[in-house]
């Protein structure tokens, strides 16, 4: 197994899903874990898990589009780690709708968590990573950056997450930091539960429909993602940067 003994993480949108699921696999593989949502008591569960399994984790509650409580969040993980080697941008919100009944609320808030907080989360993470001269960045796109219906706000993000990841591979590279993307597909989570029932479609349904379309012929689990959030987190990954990896069971081939 891939081993980050001696390295400290901050997950953003840690508190389930995804996050919580990658949090949990860098602290099994030796990391010391800053558990991340955008109230701490959210995070709770997530830390319980790591900390009862044996692994350090730390709960912290910050809205991750604003500035000066991402600054404190990355302080507090420093002050009680010890340091900062990776961060793995995942926090992240839906207000799906199609584009002629889509708010500029909707808009604006999509925009602030995904693209302003990965923004905003890796300025201030680089700074400690500069100094170290060593750093690990992943940021969470989606599939939906290649254009989903509905989703025009959310794709947008996702779109400039992976144009993001590519600029700031270029500017911090020559410090040792590494910064790729993964691209999931559909992943059975809370939140992809939830839509599916605010849609009125039963859970097994919609997984079934979109196995269907699949060449793998199922949906993502938050392993399938957390496994490639390993690889790209460790030493061993140092040289590749600037990269967006779909983690989709096909979809982007199709």
């Amino acid at each position: 197994m891939t081993k980050l003994n001696g390295r400290v993480a901050l997950v953003t949108g840690a508190a389930r899903g995804i996050g919580a699921e990658i949090a949990r696999v860098y602290a099994r593989a030796g990391a010391k874990v800053g558990v991340l949502d955008l109230k701490e008591n959210l995070t709770r569960g997530t830390v319980a898990s790591i900390n009862e399994a044996g692994g350090q984790a730390l709960a912290i509650g910050a809205d991750v589009s604003d500035a000066a409580q991402v600054r404190r969040a990355v302080e507090r993980v420093v002050e009680e780690f010890g340091g900062l080697d990776i961060v793995v941008n995942n926090a992240g919100v839906t207000r799906d709708n199609l584009l002629f009944k889509m708010t500029g609320d909707d808009w604006d808030t999509v925009m602030g968590v995904h693209l302003r907080g990965t923004f905003l989360v890796t300025q201030a993470a680089q700074e400690v990573m500069v100094g170290r001269r060593y750093g690990r960045v992943v940021n969470i796109s989606s599939t939906s950056a290649l254009g989903n219906r509905g989703q025009a706000n959310y794709s947008a993000a996702k779109a400039g997450i992976q144009g993001f990841t590519r600029t700031a591979a270029i500017e911090l590279g020559p410090f040792g930091i590494t910064v790729n993307s993964i691209g999931p597909g559909y992943v059975d989570t809370e939140m992809t539960r939830a839509t599916a029932e605010r849609l009125g479609v039963p859970v097994d349904q919609r997984l079934a429909e979109v196995a269907a379309t699949l060449p793998m012929r199922r949906a993502g689990v938050p392993a399938d993602i957390a496994n490639a959030a390993l690889f790209l987190a460790a030493e061993e990954s140092g040289f590749v940067t600037g990269q967006v990896l779909y983690v989709d069971g096909g979809r982007s081939v199709r």
